[in-house]
Formats: C-alpha cells, structure tokens, sequence
C-alpha cells in the first residue's frame, strides 16, 4: 500500500515507490487501450487540477486520469477565480478542502508552493511542477518510458541535453534515474547550467557530441524562454547550432537509442523536426504513458494497493 499522503518531489522517493508506480501503470494503460476506457475504482473521489501556470499534457492527462478511473474531476482556471481578486494559495487550499476534495493537483510558478499547501489541507497533493524546482509526474512519465522500451533503467547511459538550469524536469530526472541505477549525463550551455551540477552526481559535457556518444537515451529539454534573463546566450538561431538535437548528432548515441522531449517543443530550435518524428523519437509515447502513470499516482494515493489491480 501506497503510505505517503502526498507526491512533492522525486528526491524524497525510494527506489521501492518509484517502481510501485510504475509497476501500477502498467494495467492502467491497458484500460487506456480499451474502446471503453472507464472503471469504478475512483467512483466518489473529487480531484482538484489546480494550475497556476499554462499547461496542455499535464492538466489534460490528470482529467483524463480520474475521470478513466470514475472520479469527479475539476478544473480551476486561476485566471478567473478568486486569486485575482487576492486570495492567496493556502486560503484558496482551504476552500477546496472544506468542499470535500480528495486530491489537489497543483502545478505553481514558486517553488515550494505544493509543498506549502500540503501542510495546510487534508486533501493528498500532487505536484504538478512548481517553479524550477521539480516536475515529479513528468520524471516518472519518463521512467516508465525508458523501462517500458529497455526492460530495465540500470545500466543504462541516460543524456539530458539543454536548459538544465530552469527545467524542473530535468531535476526530476536526475534524481529518479539515479536513484533506479541510471548513469546521467548532462550537457548544455555553461550559463544555463546550475552551481554545483557536478555533485548531484552526473557527468557535465560542454560539448553535446560527447555528451551523446554512446548513450541509450536522449531526453531533450525544451528551452524555457519565459524563465530566463536575457543574455544567457546570443540567439535563438546560435542556441540551434550548436546545441540543436539533429540527425546527425542523434546518430552518435547508440544504435536504437531513445529521444525523448517533455513538451511543448519548440521545433528548430531545441530539436529538429526530422529528430522529433524520427523513428527513435517516443515523444508521443510519453504523452499516452503520462495518462497511465498519473492513473497510477491517484490509485496509490486514494488507498488502492496491489490485491486489487483494476482489469
């Protein structure tokens, strides 16, 4: 059984809970696949999707999830509730809690914010990504990806290629694929590199093409224009050349190797179309293996253990 009452980070994880989910979302994706994609496991549960930021995959995926598994679904557009009025998040927290929420999805520009409201309300939270801390659901996502494809993460050479500074995603997956024996890489430019990389454990390249050489996957960041200062690199046409996944780099990782990209890409510049729809790309995988794990995520959470597996 499932024994944390919220999912705010990867880093407080063991290895043991990160594959329970993925192990979980394993028979939800197959309810995916069905022409009838429903079952009664969360019938009478109340999920909250509470998002202060623009998300498409993310806020869909969890609607999606509850309402496969039966439960009553809301979404609060922050742009027209009380928050611009000036409510602030633990009073809007308390408001939900009181209605009777089983589980509030929140993804927040701030880091820490799911972590504050957690601490406020009831209600089990899940941390849809906040700020450029961490984006927990996404880095399973991944894992489950990578496992479902490979058979196993250990062993595996794994490269995070981009904007590792303000990506929550790539905090995420560092942290989940260490933690299942993954060896890491990162590469990216030096000012979109955090302090201190190099003691999370990873291997740092300053140069893409020996940060790609060899490795089983490819996980490509999307550059987060709207989180940065100006001046962190020249332009977005120099940020393509010379770190641009594109065919000819892909080709230096190993034969068969994955590409994966969070989204929403920002195509030509990041990674080039040809690389995006190429055969070695799961980037649309990712987007239905996302609905699976979160199934997975509000199962465990609301108290549904292994004995009773939906089918």
């Amino acid at each position: 059984m499932w024994k944390r009452k919220d999912l705010l980070g990867i880093k407080e994880l063991s290895a043991d809970e990160i594959n329970q989910i993925l192990d979980q979302a394993v028979p939800m994706k197959d309810i995916i696949k069905r022409d009838i994609k429903k079952v009664p496991t969360l019938r009478g549960k109340s999920v909250i999707n509470l998002f202060y930021e623009p998300s498409t995959r993310t806020r869909t995926s969890f609607e999606l999830a509850g309402k496969y598994l039966s439960a009553d679904t809301v979404n609060i557009a922050v742009s027209t509730s009380s928050v611009v009025k000036g409510e602030t998040l633990i009073d809007t927290g308390k408001t939900i809690d009181v209605m009777g929420a089983d589980v509030v999805v929140i993804r927040h520009q701030a880091s820490g914010a799911p972590h504050l409201l957690a601490k406020h309300i009831k209600a089990k939270v899940i941390n849809a990504g906040d700020g450029a801390h961490e984006h927990p659901t996404q880095a399973l996502l991944d894992l489950f990806t990578i496992k479902e494809a490979k058979g196993s993460i250990e062993g595996l050479t794994v490269t995070i290629l981009g904007d590792i500074l303000h990506s929550r995603v790539a905090r995420s997956n560092i942290w989940g694929l260490k933690k299942l024996g993954a060896k890491v890489r990162v590469a990216g430019p030096s000012t979109l590199m955090p302090p201190g990389l190099g003691d999370w454990g990873v291997e740092v390249y300053h140069r893409v093409e020996d940060a790609l050489e060899g490795a089983d996957v490819v996980n490509v960041l999307r550059l987060q224009l709207e989180r940065q200062q100006k001046g962190l690199f020249p332009t977005i046409r120099e940020y393509a050349r010379q770190w641009g996944l594109n065919s000819r780099r892909v080709s230096l990782a190993k034969p068969g190797a994955m590409v994966l990209h969070p989204g929403p890409m920002n195509r030509g510049v990041e990674i080039s179309p040809e690389v995006a729809d190429g055969l070695q790309s799961v980037i649309t995988e990712q987007v239905t293996n996302g609905v699976a794990v979160r199934m997975a995520i509000l199962y465990l959470m609301t108290g549904g253990g292994v004995s009773d597996v939906p089918r």
